[in-house]
């Protein structure tokens, strides 16, 4: 077996949930339910160095969703998206 296959699940250490606020910047915002808060203050930084200024329709919002994903991943965080209107992606 590969350490693939005998590794199992990792806990999460922490849930956020990204907010679309509207039009108008700061467009996003970040709340955290539960994690160490160290890992969820550097996460939010990283978060919205890449969200802050962009709105949910713009194609640059699309790579970088994706982009926050994948580190939300790797931190083991879970990650819920609010983008408002019951039009959740």
């Amino acid at each position: 077996m590969t350490d693939l296959q005998t590794e199992e699940p990792q806990q999460p250490r922490g849930h956020v949930k990204l907010i679309y606020t509207g039009p108008v910047a700061p467009h996003w915002e970040l709340r955290s339910t539960y994690g160490d808060t160290t890992v969820i203050e550097e996460f939010r930084a990283r978060v919205m160095a890449r969200l802050l200024l962009l709105p949910k329709h713009d194609p640059q919002f699309r790579r970088n969703k994706e982009r926050v994903a994948r580190d939300a991943e790797r931190e083991l965080l879970t990650l819920e998206w609010d983008l408002g209107y019951g039009d959740e992606e």
